[in-house]
């Protein structure tokens, strides 16, 4: 018989023939017991050595897709049936749980080709001024110590130089006070919910949550079976006073509210402590960007003020230094400490030893402090230049929330007139100008969302924010956007207005 076969090309012919043969033997067009041209006449016939033809024969037989009988030839396997007979539309299989068909994306992520050329994606931070020469020193380092280290496992809660370099940090800049054992390094904060999640929470335990708040969070102790409650926010954080009383957990972004921007104040934050010991709940403090405050004195944690053993402080090093890095760290309650650990090496057994001994390198010889007295700087410079666009000229659009940290803040978009704000359609006006914008409606999860966006400036210079709100009050205001520099740019001289207070 002739097999039909497509060559294209010198290079690889012995993959090119095995894949369709394979393929065809797959699907049926080859049938089982079906007797297969020789190999000398395949070769004649697709114009190939017979020694490739051989070669794909002999892997075939060796994987069980032909059969060889002495004299006779070679044949398509009878075993092939079950595969040649399957029905040509498969049902498919469902998850256990119809909760990850219904789970939204987390948060907005780019995409390949499509990304706008001006994109306030939050969370995104500065790359172009990281001091990746440094960087690449300390992974030189890593290897090194990697390549005269044995083989083996290591421990999940991490590399030793890294949890005292992270406990070192942690009580200088955040008052957190901790041996270095009681540090667990994770894959990014989000993997230190997942195993809070895990060792804490039963199924149908309550979970607290700001409202709004932070959807990966959210999804995260859904997974685990949680029944997430929302719970208002004021100008002081969370209201305690709304908390069910059968919260096992709550969940808190005390030094910049998530994603609103108010810090939450000291007399909240002794409330909320006194109401977990009461009840014997565990607060989970996220304070995934406080390192960054422009206003006012520094912002102790939440976890220094916790005498009774009731908080889980999470950080990481996405907002410091880069997400693609995925370290977080946790620091729980010592009663919790080795059922995590636990819950850390059923996950992945340890974290990559390779980038956390760069890491406790980078921080020890004073990389990481240096890096982050520059960058406080320079994200303090971005967020005034948003700040003056947004209390000038694009405020009859716009409302910025007040807040003193972090690497985003939020403004509401102010009603058109007798017509509500529109969060979806000022989003697609500023994307026909490449601005990426971004939304708060869907992170709130029980009460009606308030119509606004959340305007990360991590990742954009100053000329580029001032480019880019050009194009946005051209956009609003029915002008064609400009390109390259914004040539009407605000006055930095005149008094900002005053921002709404959420």
């Amino acid at each position: 018989m002739n097999v039909h076969l497509t060559i294209e090309g010198r290079h690889g012919l012995a993959s090119q023939i095995y894949r369709q043969l394979r393929a065809g033997i797959l699907d049926g067009r080859l049938a089982p017991g079906e007797r297969l041209p020789s190999t000398r006449e395949l070769a004649t016939q697709l114009g190939v050595s017979r020694k490739t033809t051989l070669d794909v024969f002999e892997r075939l037989t060796a994987e069980g897709y032909l059969r060889s009988r002495t004299g006779e030839g070679t044949f398509v396997a009878a075993t092939m049936t079950r595969r040649g007979n399957l029905p040509t539309h498969a049902t498919a299989l469902q998850p256990a749980d119809p909760l990850w068909e219904s789970m939204p994306d987390a948060l907005p992520m780019r995409q390949e080709g499509v990304s706008p050329q001006y994109d306030f994606m939050g969370g995104v931070t500065e790359k172009r001024l990281f001091p990746f020469d440094q960087w690449r020193r300390c992974v030189s380092h890593a290897v090194r110590v990697q390549a005269r280290a044995p083989a083996g496992y290591r421990d999940p809660a991490g590399e030793p130089e890294l949890r005292l370099a992270v406990s070192r940090y942690l009580a200088l800049s955040r008052a957190v006070v901790s041996n270095w054992h009681d540090v667990i390094m994770t894959q990014g904060a989000q993997q230190a919910l997942n195993v809070l999640g895990r060792v804490v929470l039963r199924p149908g335990d309550v979970v607290a949550m700001e409202d709004p708040g932070y959807p990966p969070a959210r999804m995260s102790f859904k997974a685990a079976g949680a029944r997430v409650v929302p719970v208002p926010v004021d100008a002081d954080g969370i209201v305690v006073s709304a908390l069910p009383a059968d919260a096992r957990l709550i969940y808190v972004t005390p030094s910049h509210q998530f994603p609103l921007g108010m810090p939450m104040s000291l007399e909240r934050q002794l409330a909320l402590l006194d109401w977990a010991q009461r009840r014997g709940a565990l607060i989970v403090e996220d304070d995934y960007d406080g390192e960054f405050r422009f206003e006012g004195r520094p912002m102790d944690s939440l976890k220094s003020l916790d005498h009774d053993g009731v908080v889980a402080y999470v950080g990481t090093f996405s907002k410091t230094i880069f997400p693609e890095l995925r370290i977080g760290y946790l620091i729980p309650p010592a009663s919790l400490a080795q059922a995590l650990r636990r819950a850390k090496q059923t996950g992945d057994w340890h974290s990559c030893t390779l980038t956390q001994t760069a890491l406790a390198k980078f921080m020890l010889d004073g990389y990481f402090a240096k890096h982050l007295r520059r960058m406080h700087k320079e994200y303090a410079a971005r967020r005034a230049a948003l700040r003056r666009w947004l209390d000038h000229e694009l405020s009859p659009w716009l409302a910025p929330l007040p807040t003193s940290a972090g690497i985003h803040l939020v403004a509401e978009i102010r009603p058109n007139g007798k017509k509500p704000p529109d969060e979806a359609a000022f989003i697609a006006r500023a994307g026909a100008a490449s601005i990426g914008l971004y939304g708060i409606g869907g992170m709130f999860a029980g009460r009606p969302p308030r119509a606004g966006l959340l305007m990360g400036y991590g990742g954009l210079s100053i000329e580029e924010i001032d480019t880019a709100m050009q194009r946005l009050l051209d956009t609003l205001q029915g002008q064609p956007a400009l390109p390259g520099a914004a040539h009407l740019l605000p006055n930095r001289h005149t008094r900002p207005g005053r921002a709404a207070i959420p």
